[in-house]
């Protein structure tokens, strides 16, 4: 049941963060590999980007691969919360009756492992639905997919199925980092704006400060790992799969800092927020409220 209550979760904030998601894929592929000036900016800023793309691709064009954002969310955070709540349940990341920092950045770094791992052909077609774009606008490598299914289908019958798993070396480091600054920092935030008792106690404002405070860790933290991990899924490859603009993880990161500089790992931090921070508000708060429900009624 933890991990059902956990994807219902993370579908729920998805809903309302998907175009946000859109945004922030268009502007980390933005200017991919050149250097400030010689390339020309469609996207100005996060609000700009979100007035582009639905006055030139529709109202549509901002919900682009809401069905694989969906399914990802749902996997990959059914897993990764689920696997949190188990552990936290158990009693591991205490200690002395008190959240452990440590104990509990390393119980999130390994949930989000496992999460990443399976979710990650789904987030690959995502990224490739989310980059397509009309020409006019279009940034980055541009995919002819005409759906998730489509997509999914063509990648296997060109590449294999380990194709589908394309780009996960980037995936890993991002959400077990991100995993951990989210869910350490969260649990922590709670019960230290719990003893403050500015709320009733089992308040929902509780897990709703607590989500607003790890929303602000998880975006610095995790930004430059998830412009890498765009660019990862979304680069183009040749008949053998292999990437024609980085080799890997590693490859990707210092070809983007040394051709765009530290800003270029940064790239969409505004984008990031706004959909990074009310994701893991909305997620972590619908997660929490469905835990106590379910533990009420149960």
């Amino acid at each position: 049941m933890d991990f059902i209550l956990s994807g219902v979760a993370a579908c729920g904030a998805c809903l309302f963060t998907n175009p946000l998601e859109v945004v922030k894929t268009r502007m980390q592929l933005q200017g991919e590999l050149k250097s400030r000036g010689s390339y020309q900016v469609y996207y100005r800023n996060v609000f700009h980007a979100f007035y582009t793309i639905g006055k030139v691709d529709g109202i549509a064009g901002l919900q682009k691969g809401l069905a694989p954002g969906l399914l990802y969310q749902f996997f990959m955070n059914g897993v990764r919360l689920g696997s949190y709540a188990i552990i936290e349940t158990s009693g591991y990341i205490h200690t002395d009756g008190k959240v452990s920092t440590t104990k509990s950045t390393i119980a999130g770094a390994v949930a989000g492992v496992v999460g990443a791992v399976m979710g990650s052909p789904i987030y690959l077609v995502k990224t490739h639905l989310q980059s397509q774009s009309t020409s006019s606008i279009a940034v980055g490598h541009q995919y002819k997919h005409r759906g998730m299914f489509h997509a999914l289908a063509a990648i296997h019958r060109e590449h294999g199925i380990l194709g589908l798993w394309r780009g996960s070396s980037a995936a890993v480091p991002r959400v077990s980092i991100g995993s951990a600054a989210q869910l350490s920092t969260f649990s922590g935030s709670k019960e230290f704006v719990a003893e403050l008792q500015v709320f009733p106690e089992d308040s929902w404002l509780i897990a709703l400060t607590a989500g607003m405070i790890s929303s602000v860790v998880v975006v610095l933290a995790m930004t430059p790992f998830d412009v890498v991990s765009t660019r990862l899924y979304n680069q183009p490859v040749d008949h053998l799969g292999k990437g024609q603009l980085y080799r890997g993880f590693s490859d990707c990161f210092s070809k983007t800092l040394k051709k765009e500089g530290l800003t270029g790992l940064y790239k969409g931090l505004g984008a990031s927020y706004f959909r990074l921070g009310p994701h893991t508000i909305l997620s972590l708060l619908f997660w929490n409220e469905l835990r106590k429900l379910y533990q009420r009624y149960r």
